[in-house]
């Protein structure tokens, strides 16, 4: 959250760009990360974002804070538009071509050999996720939100958050023992 966010939002919404601005510079940089990790792909991860920050811009006057930060509001919108991306395009959501740079920077793991090779095989295990399952890691571990917020973003009870990210994270555990058995020699 960031400092005098309530009277930024209330100035934005009474029209003033600048404040509005202050927004977009503060939360820029992790809607990008979100949906980068989502579509894997620059160019359409720079159009995603401008689409979340422009419908933000001009839905400004629907926004309520209902007790969650203004961030929740816009992983919502991000969420939706990497949704409608994937459905116009009839893909599934993919993070194999996920760039490790990016994973690098967001997480601070150091590149040796040991972590590349332990990155592709979560990268693997994550494509095996189910989407809300991929949203809710994404979410809780690489973007640090709640479950309150998860919850408010993909319309779910904070129970249900939790369930799905303790399925989730049991699936991974499954398909990492699953991946480390099979590479390692007899």
């Amino acid at each position: 959250m960031i400092e005098g966010e309530e009277n930024l939002i209330t100035e934005a919404k009474q029209g003033s760009a600048a404040s509005f601005g202050k927004l977009y510079d503060h939360y820029i940089a992790p809607i990008y990360r979100f949906i980068y990790m989502k579509v894997t792909n620059r160019h359409e991860a720079e159009d995603l974002t401008h689409e979340v920050f422009l419908s933000a811009w001009q839905n400004l006057y629907r926004y309520r804070p209902q007790g969650f930060p203004f961030s929740s509001w816009l992983y919502q919108i991000a969420r939706n538009r990497v949704i409608d991306h994937y459905r116009l395009r009839k893909n599934n959501v993919s993070i194999e071509g996920l760039d490790v740079d990016i994973v690098s920077a967001v997480s601070s793991v150091e590149h040796t050999l040991d972590d590349d090779l332990s990155l592709r095989h979560v990268r693997s295990a994550m494509q095996r996720l189910n989407h809300d399952q991929q949203d809710v890691v994404l979410m809780k571990f690489m973007q640090d939100l709640s479950h309150g917020e998860i919850a408010k973003i993909m319309g779910r009870s904070e129970g249900a958050v939790r369930l799905i990210q303790h399925r989730a994270i049991s699936e991974l555990k499954r398909l990492l023992n699953a991946n480390l058995n099979e590479a390692q020699p007899l």
